[in-house]
């Protein structure tokens, strides 16, 4: 008898396969493990990072069935969610067309077609007017939550959107006007507001995005955050410019007004306005609430340092080898501002004013210290005698000074602060002390009107041994100051830097000039021979010179802070830093003193930096600048 056949239908035969496979393979439904960074990077995704909508906004396009379309018409989709955002009141369609409309931006900029890459600008417009809507609550009553990421993620692609919604010219830039802009979904009148703005549009040749560029050379790009496109705003000629301020750290926002309903219609309206965010941090909407701006304070300063002649200031101008050097004198980082206290930066031997980057880059990020503070920096050829350079420094002082507030109305300038390192030390010190005759003396072993030598001679020597204290500096702060000389200043040292140091015939004439009127001593410590004079014999331990300044107080009325650092182990008192040691850095009756573990180089110091910026809140306190 034959086996009985057994006949399965084509339905069974494929369940049976499917239940087959269910063994070996993962279920078209389930769940895969992933790391803790995996999953955040997963549950945060979105057109910013890394590229692709958001689960929300993909909840909202499979609402209406758009999900599917979004991916193969991008325009038609946006579309057609605008038109659902004008009938119904959920405030999530706004979020979604903020993100869409970026992600499609972002497409278009990536086309190899031009007319497409020409559409970008309006999408990402439209990105940053869709984040305003959901953000301000337009078309819906549920009130955001702070735990909702969505509204973290509306205000960055606002600032995002607002960097590319302007990139419409043909040159580097962004396009800063005011325009009728017709968008996919409707247009908008944008007017260009800069009435917060204390610079005029026309000074600036260019203003770039700060987010374009990445930052090397400083230990951290102060940023804050808040609401706003950062710009860099480029002055006009500043690539012929050695000045500070030649990059402005600027805020634009789109203040907009109507709805989603008037942008549909064609009368919607905004407001592209301009802010200095050196001098405003805080914008405020109509109702009175207080909205941060975005900033980036790190960006423009890096920008123009980027092959800036200031990197050639240092050795090089030291030997007295650098024939286009950057003139000496006085520079401003910005704009001067009434009512902000001038900080002088004055660097030391054979170094530049790039070397306070790190210390400026600090304290300005600090919103009191912005608020309260300008800052300027010397420049100066470092391989000149110290009292030369000390009466470059006062003269600079005094006519910017004068040129600025010549009827003396701004008491901000009345309380300036001198910040020296090294040699730039000492050139600080001799802008607050009355020297009298003790300098000359101490040369010479004489007063200066019982010299015999032309009045001529005598005019120069009083202007550089014969001091007065600068009535408008209130405050100096010394860093790791040789105000007993430099241990690294030996015979052989200096012997060796004359041979290296190329001075103006000038210099070298004054400097034998007055040879013949110093005491043995001094001409001993200057070997024995008529030569000239350069910074590394002022910095001798054995200069009486410098040993007369070190005993001559601080003029009444200055505050005096020193910052000492030493390298070596064991008691501080009796370290060094490698060039100067404790015993020559420490002066008496300074109001503060604060010693770190750190090499010469102490203006880069963290703990440096941060006791700079006490000492500076501190000063406020003491002036009439408090307030």
């Amino acid at each position: 008898m034959m086996p009985r056949m057994i006949r399965f239908s084509a339905g069974a035969v494929l369940l049976v396969y499917l239940v087959f496979l269910a063994g070996c393979a993962a279920t078209p439904v389930g769940v895969n493990k992933v790391s803790p960074r995996e999953s955040y990077q997963g549950v945060y995704a979105n057109p910013l990072n890394p590229g692709v909508l958001s689960d929300p906004s993909k909840f909202v396009l499979n609402r209406y069935d758009l999900l599917k379309q979004f991916e193969k018409e991008p325009e038609a989709a946006i579309a057609a969610l605008h038109e659902k955002a004008l009938h119904d009141d959920r405030g999530d369609i706004l979020y979604t067309l903020a993100e869409c409309s970026y992600l499609y931006g972002s497409q278009l900029i990536d086309s190899y077609q031009k007319k497409k890459q020409q559409l970008a600008p309006d999408y990402f417009l439209l990105s940053a007017l869709y984040s305003s809507y959901f953000v301000q609550g337009e078309r819906s009553k549920q009130l955001l939550s702070i735990f909702d990421p969505r509204a973290s993620t509306a205000v960055d692609i606002y600032n995002f959107g607002l960097w590319q919604a302007f990139a419409t010219g043909d040159t580097e830039g962004l396009v800063l006007k005011s325009a009728e802009r017709k968008l996919p979904t409707g247009s908008i009148s944008i007017a260009l507001d800069t009435s917060q703005f204390p610079w005029e549009m026309e000074e600036f040749e260019k203003f770039l995005p700060a987010n374009q560029y990445a930052v090397r050379g400083v230990y951290v790009r102060n940023r804050t955050a808040g609401i706003g496109l950062p710009l860099i705003a480029i002055r006009k000629n500043s690539g012929k410019r050695i000045a500070g301020g030649q990059a402005a750290a600027v805020t634009a926002i789109l203040r907009v007004e109507g709805g989603l309903a008037a942008l549909s219609a064609g009368t919607a309206r905004a407001a592209l306005e301009i802010y200095s965010t050196q001098d405003t941090s805080t914008v405020y909407t109509k109702d009175g609430t207080a909205v941060p701006l975005e900033s980036d304070l790190t960006a423009p300063m890096a920008y123009m340092l980027e092959g800036s002649k200031l990197f050639d200031l240092g050795l090089m101008s030291f030997l007295g080898r650098e024939p286009n050097k950057i003139p000496d004198g006085l520079y401003m980082t910005e704009p001067y501002r009434p009512g902000k206290v001038p900080v002088v930066f004055v660097h030391g031997t054979a170094s530049n004013p790039v070397w306070w980057v790190e210390m400026f880059n600090t304290l300005r990020f600090d919103p009191l210290i912005r608020e309260k503070y300008q800052f300027w920096y010397f420049v100066y050829s470092s391989n000149k005698i110290v009292v030369s350079s000390a009466a470059e420094l006062q003269d600079a002082l005094r006519n910017k000074v004068a040129t600025l507030d010549p009827q003396q109305k701004d008491p901000a300038l009345q309380q300036m602060v001198v910040v020296g390192h090294s040699q730039g030390g000492l050139l600080t010190k001799l802008t607050v002390v009355d020297t009298g005759e003790n300098l000359v003396r101490a040369l010479t072993g004489k007063d200066l009107e019982a010299l015999e030598m032309p009045e001529e001679s005598k005019a120069r020597v009083r202007r550089l041994l014969v001091l007065k204290p600068l009535p408008f500096v209130k405050g100096v702060i010394f860093l790791s100051t040789p105000h007993r000389g430099s241990f690294q200043s030996k015979s052989w040292n200096r012997g060796l830097v004359r041979w290296l140091v190329k001075l103006p015939a000038t210099m070298v004439k004054n400097s034998l000039e007055y040879y013949d009127y110093m005491t043995d001593d001094v001409k001993k410590l200057m070997g024995g021979t008529k030569t000239f004079f350069t910074s590394a014999d002022g910095m001798s331990p054995g200069n009486p010179l410098l040993k007369a300044l070190a005993e001559i107080p601080l003029a009444p009325g200055v505050r005096g802070h020193s910052i000492i650092a030493v390298k070596t182990d064991g008691d501080p008192k009796l370290g060094n830093d490698g060039v100067v040691e404790y015993s020559s850095a420490h002066l008496g009756g300074m109001a503060s003193e604060l010693i770190v573990h750190s090499d010469h180089s102490s203006q880069l110091n963290p703990l440096a930096i941060d006791e700079v910026r006490r000492i500076l809140i501190e000063s406020l306190t003491v002036s009439s600048l408090s307030n």
